[in-house]
């Protein structure tokens, strides 16, 4: 696996194994984004400092890929912890080449002193429509669209998003499915959408043996969607909403998704079992809805149980 999946990998794992961070997408983020998106994920810097819990999963599954990332940003004078105010992944797919994963970072990265950090540390940067592109180690590449935004990932995601930035490409604005999607989550600290191939995937991964049930065979085909957001404001709160076509479908799945939590649980004791103990699972009109609540103390004891270890490690 890349690093750039790997950082993106650690995120999707912290979004599922428990609740996390992050903020709306500024208006660059948005033209740079393919309108062939698959899922965005996007993390706030700022509210991780602001709650003990954001910090202690921070540690417990931020994968060592993105630290090394953040080291990576030190060397060239950008303080994460300081300058980052968001950071971003968005999967697209490629037309006969598959899926490819982009960064986004957004914060205060003062272009010209940055430029001038990576060529007293002669790091050569590659031209491509007039922007500089610099090696940040392994596959990993950088650019610097402005003050406030810089796109990173391997060197065909990072072409793809300045095409899009520069108009050779849509982007996410002319994508309504997933921009309508965005609007109901993107206030919350953490949210994420996904398109109907990846709920497929987040739902096949999470159900277990339920996904072998012919009945998700049946819903999957009228999935068109899925979005989950994160809060902190009075202990933690995680809201998915998995979107269908009609009533029936969301039943369906719900009934799925219910079964699903009841072989774990059966499976499960203490702590594992306790998070599974707070997850509710209902259908209303077409959407299917879960939600998980606890409070900050016993938040941080669950993240140290069995299941979120083996969610960490998958």
């Amino acid at each position: 696996m890349g690093i750039m999946r790997k950082l993106a990998a650690g995120l999707v794992l912290i979004v599922l194994a428990a609740p996390a961070w992050a903020a709306s997408l500024g208006t660059a983020s948005r033209s740079v984004i393919p309108a062939q998106v698959q899922q965005i994920i996007s993390v706030d810097y700022r509210k991780v400092g602001a709650s003990a819990s954001a910090l202690a999963l921070k540690e417990r599954a931020l994968p060592q890929e993105l630290k090394q990332f953040e080291t990576t940003l030190r060397k060239v004078g950008i303080d994460p912890d300081r300058d980052l105010d968001q950071l971003t992944f968005a999967s697209f797919r490629v037309p006969e080449k598959g899926t490819r994963l982009l960064g986004i970072a957004q914060g205060q990265f003062a272009l010209k002193q940055v430029q001038q950090r990576m060529r007293r540390q002669k790091i050569t940067p590659q031209k491509y429509r007039a922007t500089d592109i610099y090696p940040m180690g392994e596959a990993v590449r950088m650019a610097l669209l402005d003050d406030s935004t810089m796109v990173f990932g391997e060197l065909s995601a990072v072409h793809t998003a300045l095409d899009t930035f520069f108009g050779e490409g849509e982007s996410l604005n002319s994508n309504p499915q997933v921009a309508d999607m965005m609007t109901a989550v993107e206030s919350g600290a953490l949210w994420s959408v996904l398109d109907p191939a990846g709920t497929q995937f987040m739902l096949r991964s999470s159900l277990g043996e339920a996904a072998r049930l012919a009945d998700f065979e049946t819903v999957k085909k009228r999935l068109q969607g899925s979005r989950y957001r994160m809060d902190f404001d009075s202990g933690i709160d995680f809201d998915l909403d998995i979107i269908t076509s009609d009533n029936f479908t969301a039943a369906t799945l719900s009934s799925l998704i219910q079964a699903g939590v009841l072989y774990r649980k059966m499976n499960s004791s203490g702590a594992d079992k306790e998070i599974l103990d707070e997850l509710k699972v209902s259908s209303d009109g077409g959407n299917v809805r879960m939600r998980f609540h606890t409070d900050d103390k016993r938040f941080q004891a669950l993240i140290q149980s069995d299941l979120f270890a083996a969610a960490v490690r998958r």
